[in-house]
């Protein structure tokens, strides 16, 4: 399959909340696997965090947007027995700082339901704050009334499987560039399962898969990187060629800033 291979460029100033900058540069080469994505440059992309159990398994991702705070899916299925990881890249290393977090509460939305459908997204507050460094720093949340066009080219990061019926996961971040989708676009593919709380993205060799669930899908706006979606649901079998759905960001910020205020 020919690839368009694109570079973004990044731009060298940051917001002024100090959000969405990464101290160390991503390098994305461009719409080539999570299912056809490629090794990010270590610590890269430092509000990734992996969602682990106490036994150090991987089972989901997130996104730091504060010191205390986690944004994920709420399909994750998150309790406060498991533990937030920061600052990891690459999960066989043992020279990374990584940072064990506890989990003091989960807020999953209140409409969130048991299928894979609409409000996939869930809030964890820390038991301790994260330490913020040049590996452990937040994205940018978006306004509420930002918007993100189709066509858009975007990132999203995980240690989701890199083929749909592999057996374990990848230890090094993946990440891969990939477009947006409008909602029209995204409905020839899965209809009318696509509602207005949704973004979709990727539909061209690239895919989110097991693994990836709750991890974040950026895109630039005014020089940093912005939490878009959250990786929810998509191909049982992870096909590229098909669209990604995201729980897109924009439609909960009232409800996440409602949930940051009272806790």
């Amino acid at each position: 399959m020919a690839f368009l291979w694109v570079v973004l460029g990044f731009l060298l100033f940051g917001s002024s909340s100090g959000c969405g900058v990464p101290a160390i540069h991503p390098q994305l080469s461009g719409l080539s696997r999570i299912i056809n994505g490629e090794d990010a440059v270590p610590n890269s992309w430092p509000w990734q965090v992996s969602l682990q159990t106490s036994s150090g398994f991987h089972f989901c991702g997130g996104s730091l947007i504060s010191q205390h705070w986690v944004v994920t899916a709420a399909h994750c299925g998150v309790r406060k027995s498991h533990l937030v990881v920061a600052g990891v890249s690459d999960h066989s290393s043992t020279e990374e700082a990584v940072q064990v977090l506890p989990i003091a509460e989960v807020f999953e939305h209140p409409l969130w339901g048991q299928d894979l459908g609409p409000y996939d997204i869930a809030l964890l507050k820390l038991a301790a704050p994260a330490l913020l460094s040049a590996t452990a720093s937040p994205v940018c949340l978006p306004s509420a009334n930002a918007s993100f066009p189709a066509g858009s080219l975007c990132a999203t990061t995980g240690w989701g499987r890199t083929r749909y019926n592999s057996n374990k996961t990848p230890d090094k971040l993946q990440q891969a560039a990939l477009p947006l989708l409008s909602n029209a676009e995204c409905k020839k593919f899965w209809g009318s399962k696509i509602t207005d709380v949704m973004i979709c993205a990727g539909a061209s060799g690239v895919s989110s898969c097991m693994g990836d669930s709750g991890g974040p899908l950026v895109c630039q706006k005014d020089g940093a990187w912005t939490l878009v979606g959250i990786v929810s649901w998509g191909s049982g079998w992870c096909n590229p060629s098909s669209p990604g759905v995201y729980t897109l960001v924009t439609k909960f910020i009232p409800w996440v800033r409602e949930i940051l205020e009272a806790n």
